[in-house]
């Protein structure tokens, strides 16, 4: 190589290694909020309400507690996270704290499985759901093409991989926008389904006698509760980004309170708007309950709420894909991960690298989308790592009493949790074992494959850091700041 070609990029070298490079804390109250509702409410509100009363056998009553419950257990279980949080606000949330509170191996475990199938496959079904909303339209009377579904579905993906890659700022603005927006369409839904329940002679008999239907077994009450649980998924988004949080002691706690209780209050109310409006049957026999609500109520405007649905998927895509590639990160700087993935972009201060893995395996995802139904399978390893995470905030309250924790979760709550999260690990499995759930545990402690000889033994790959150097000159990425890194230990 010639010597002015060295000389430059020995120059680069040194202007990277003299930044002062970290994850900054520009996330207020309002943008926590705003990442932690927008994560939550997607296109389950808006689209299917009908698995839980299908499975509580059309019985308003049950399926309106079975909503409540399911609020009530995201909002115990985000209290506990919100300990976690407050007293160690690392990037990573439940990677980091099983780490702290029971060890690498069930850490890396943990992350082998988020990163590689959960979170992307996640993803992939989001920005696939949000295709099927933004082509319709355009193909009435007729499903739009699936290679158009999944063009759109990979654009979109990337649309938001490069916005999280540039700006933080950029991602916040994009995530607060969007949560506005499909809240006004809930609140919508909320205002037109009170007006018609007021302007009713008599209150429908299925909300008069709400208990009046046959009442669920046990079995049939756990497969409601499940789908229940699925609308509150992303309650604990909040945690992977606590990095980023302005004075996070105060803001965590804060921010979970006020997002999962507005969620909460939101679906029971929504819940009674379609109840108002639809009966029972009509809701169970409906492929997307607000849009069938929407052309009883407002046929003028319907048009609204398809729209409605694709905002409400692009926000919690977009709170996805953040919440990802933090993800990446911590587990690269906790040495689980190739460290090219905990490095910044020396000017956006993004975890450039982490975003853009995690935006590639999502896509890889979305082409073969038929790998999407093997995630339900992994519903299970889900609450495994809430049951793990939570039984770490147990450990670390007699390990490490010490600890300054500005937020304390009532401990009962943290035993309530553990229990629930064993029930809903082992039920599935027990209720109708199927070899998939064999697979889905085979490619979880396949992970130790990995962690041993690269992790545990740290076995070197010959030309690995060359490659290393090579992306992060292109990338222009540098290692976190030295001094940021010894907070954390």
């Amino acid at each position: 190589m010639p010597e002015s070609e060295t000389s430059t990029e020995h120059e680069k070298t040194l202007n990277l290694a003299n930044k002062n490079v970290s994850l900054k804390r520009t996330l207020g109250l309002f943008d926590g909020i705003c990442f932690l509702v927008g994560s939550i409410v997607g296109a389950g509100i808006f689209v299917s309400p009908t698995g839980v009363l299908e499975y509580a056998q059309l019985n308003v009553g049950v399926t309106l507690c079975i909503w409540a419950a399911s609020g009530l257990l995201a909002m115990m279980s985000s209290l506990c996270y919100a300990e976690l949080g407050s007293a160690l606000p690392y990037a990573g949330g439940e990677y980091y704290h099983v780490k702290r509170g029971l060890g690498p191996l069930p850490a890396f475990i943990a992350i082998w499985t988020l990163i590689l199938f959960i979170r992307p496959a996640s993803n992939a079904a989001r920005a696939l759901t949000f295709a099927e909303y933004a082509t319709q339209p355009f193909y009435s009377g007729c499903p739009a093409p699936e290679l158009l579904k999944k063009i759109v579905a990979l654009a979109v993906l990337w649309v938001l991989g490069i916005i999280n890659t540039l700006s933080v700022k950029m991602t916040t603005w994009v995530q607060n926008v969007f949560t506005l927006l499909k809240m006004l369409a809930l609140i919508l839904i909320v205002i037109c389904g009170l007006k018609e329940l007021g302007g009713k002679t008599e209150v429908p008999g299925h909300l008069k006698n709400a208990f009046s239907a046959e009442a669920p077994n046990a079995v049939q009450i756990a497969e409601s509760f499940f789908q229940g649980l699925y609308a509150y998924g992303g309650w604990n988004y909040l945690n992977y980004i606590a990095e980023e949080i302005k004075n996070p002691s105060r803001n965590i706690p804060l921010c979970t309170i006020t997002a999962v209780s507005a969620v909460i209050a939101f679906y029971l109310l929504v819940n009674i708007s379609y109840l108002t409006v639809l009966t029972p049957k009509e809701i169970v026999s409906s492929a997307a309950v607000s849009v069938t609500w929407a052309d009883r109520v407002i046929p003028t405007v319907a048009w609204i709420i398809p729209v409605s649905v694709a905002i409400s998927i692009f926000g919690a895509l977009n709170g996805g894909m953040f919440m990802l590639g933090r993800l990446n990160y911590a587990g690269s700087k906790e040495g689980h991960l190739p460290a090219l993935i905990s490095m910044l972009h020396v000017n956006h201060l993004t975890p450039a690298p982490a975003i853009i893995l995690s935006t590639i395996i999502a896509s890889i995802f979305v082409i073969p989308s038929d790998l999407l139904s093997l995630t339900n399978y992994f519903g299970f390893s889900t609450w495994l790592l809430v049951g793990l995470t939570v039984t770490s905030l147990i450990v670390l309250r007699y390990r490490e009493p010490d600890l300054p924790r500005p937020y304390k979760v009532f401990l009962p709550i943290a035993f309530g949790v553990v229990l629930v999260a064993a029930f809903l690990v082992l039920a599935p499995i027990i209720q109708s074992p199927k070899v998939q759930y064999f697979y889905a545990l085979l490619f979880m402690l396949s992970s130790m494959i990995i962690y041993f000889p690269f992790v545990y033994f740290k076995l070197r790959i010959p030309y690995f850091d060359a490659i290393t150097c090579y992306l992060q000159l292109l990338m222009e990425v540098a290692p976190t700041d030295i001094f940021e890194d010894a907070k954390r230990k």
